[in-house]
């Protein structure tokens, strides 16, 4: 551009000492009278229309530039106002987060971000305040390039602390990256089902009941997606994973989890409705305790939380009720499971719920209001699973379940759920277990009986500071223990019949970054089984990770 420029000049600065000796050139010619001087005279005349020509040329070009350049940057700031307006824009409700790792990646998790691309700039822009006092119309064309330059390199830095947070992706659409890098030091007294994210207590095989390790494998590594809006309604769609997927076999296999898909959904958000498809986690159950030490599964798994990341379709519809109040209704559809084992590493067989020929139901109402100037949500649901465990043995499966969130006084807060329910074992009730038998079951003549279960899990959480919080919880899972020993001739076939896992924790939680946290946990299990005396295990669990 500045070479274009120098070549303008050069041809103004012919034309100007063309026209000096076309104005002395009279009295040379009267001098002379040379015949000479007038062909030289007529090849000037011609090199100037030449020169014309090009500077004609050369200041259209200019133009056409400077055009495209104010169309450019009338482009990128409206991109850069659409990129701010959906910043600006506030989320569309949803369930509580699964994981402490879910709801620190959810949006506006990191408001510096945006700040910082300004500030940077702010030299830019005094540097060309001096240019934007004159209207475009005052400024030669040397001024409005620069002018036009600095705003393109401005809106360029504006933009690139905008994408900060944005993973390129083969669509025009945005994608944002998320996760949580978590390493978790452990030691264990008793025996437990799993060594670093344990469920219940077991017996000792070995007589050795101390242990100690460390993982990474909670770690955990997330994608949202921001599409178009169809038919009115905003699409979206997000990814969870982490490495709970089983070990590989090798040597030291245990520090390389393999990965897991946990969650993958898309999401259509009107205003007031919303429907969403794909394997998310159970909306009947939506809450789950507070904890660092538990990932892979969500805490007091076994222990009367319900939880599953089932695949399903399901529909929201929110209602505004009178003042701050609201009501959410959902009912979906979900794949319907039992809890059984796959049949085989490669080849899926149906299992009891899908050989039935029809998905499972749900169905969830929430109501939020407002308290000491905190949300408050009361939900309640209701699940039904139709199951086939063959040669003609019909099992219905069903559960109700109350959820509650209520703050109270002093930076308290009590949250919690409770089910009832029989065959539901695909919902982390009953140790898995979704029925019992009074025989061999595989043998025709064998009956197959719902297990009944009833637990659920309370937490109290002190939030002291805004970086600092501690945690206290209770749970409990009791399949009942009269139906268990009516078919304990089933043991033998189908294994240990559990009938009770109480379960403990405290721990605190510190974050003195928005992305950086180290917690400490303590969690005490004490099972019991069908014909055994309780066993009991507890765990110190001390983390660190970072969020991105």
């Amino acid at each position: 551009m500045k070479q274009r420029s120098r070549v303008v000049i050069s041809i103004l600065t012919s034309g100007v000492m063309f026209c000096f000796l076309l104005s002395s050139g009279p009295c040379a010619w009267a001098q002379s009278g040379q015949a000479p001087q007038d062909q030289a005279v007529a090849s000037a005349v011609r090199d100037l229309q030449e020169q014309v020509q090009q500077l004609r040329a050369a200041v259209a070009e200019v133009r056409s530039e400077a055009a495209e350049y104010r169309a450019e940057t009338d482009k990128l700031r409206h991109e850069l106002e659409a990129m701010r307006a959906a910043n600006a824009t506030p989320g569309y409700s949803r369930a509580m987060p699964e994981s402490p790792a879910e709801a620190a990646a959810a949006p506006g998790s990191y408001p510096g971000l945006a700040n910082s691309a300004s500030e940077e700039s702010g030299s830019s822009g005094s540097e060309s305040s001096a240019s934007s006092l004159q209207t475009p119309d005052q400024q030669n064309p040397d001024q409005r390039i620069a002018s036009l330059e600095d705003s393109v390199r401005l809106l360029d830095q504006k933009i690139t602390g905008q994408y900060q947070t944005k993973v390129e992706s083969a669509s025009k659409y945005r994608v944002r990256l998320n996760g949580i890098v978590l390493m978790n030091l452990f030691s264990n007294q008793g025996v437990t089902d799993n060594l670093d994210v344990p469920s219940f207590a077991t017996a000792s095989a070995t007589g050795s009941d101390h242990s100690f390790g460390a993982t990474l494998r909670q770690s955990e590594l997330g994608l949202e997606v921001f599409g178009p809006s169809v038919a009115g309604a905003k699409t979206s769609a997000n990814f969870q994973a982490d490495f709970g997927g089983g070990f590989a076999n090798t040597w030291d296999g245990v520090n390389y989890g393999q990965f897991r898909l946990r969650t993958a959904s898309m999401r259509l958000d009107w205003q007031n409705t919303s429907i969403v498809v794909g394997q998310d986690r159970l909306f009947l159950s939506p809450l789950s305790p507070t904890s660092y030490a538990s990932l892979l599964v969500p805490a007091f798994n076994y222990s009367g939380n319900l939880w599953g990341w089932i695949p399903q379709i399901r529909v929201e519809r929110r209602l505004a009720l009178t003042g701050d109040q609201d009501l959410t209704l959902q009912a979906g559809i979900f794949d319907n499971l039992t809890g059984e084992f796959p049949s085989g590493q490669y080849d899926r067989t149906a299992q009891a719920g899908e050989r039935s020929g029809q998905p499972a139901y749900g169905t969830r109402a929430a109501w939020t209001g407002n308290i000491f100037g905190e949300p408050i949500t009361l939900g309640a649901g209701g699940y039904y699973s139709r199951q086939n465990w063959q040669f003609g043995r019909s099992v219905d499966g069903w559960a109700g379940m109350a959820d509650w969130s209520v703050p109270l006084p002093m930076r308290l807060r009590l949250s919690g759920e409770f089910y009832r329910g029989s065959a539901i074992g695909s919902l982390g009730a009953s140790f898995g277990r979704s029925v019992v038998f009074n025989g061999n079951p595989s043998i025709a003549s064998t009956n197959a009986y719902g297990l009944d279960s009833a637990g659920g899990w309370s937490q109290l959480k002190l939030q002291a500071t805004p970086k600092i919080e501690f945690n206290g919880v209770f749970g409990l899972d009791n399949p009942y223990a009269s139906e268990a020993n009516s078919f304990a001739a089933s043991q033998p076939y189908t294994g240990q019949i559990l009938v009770r896992n109480l379960g403990e924790l405290a721990n605190f939680i510190y974050r003195p970054r928005s992305n950086l946290l180290v917690s400490a946990e303590y969690r005490h299990m004490k099972t019991a089984g069908l014909g055994s005396p309780a066993w009991s295990a507890g765990q110190l669990n001390m983390v660190m990770g970072i969020l991105f």
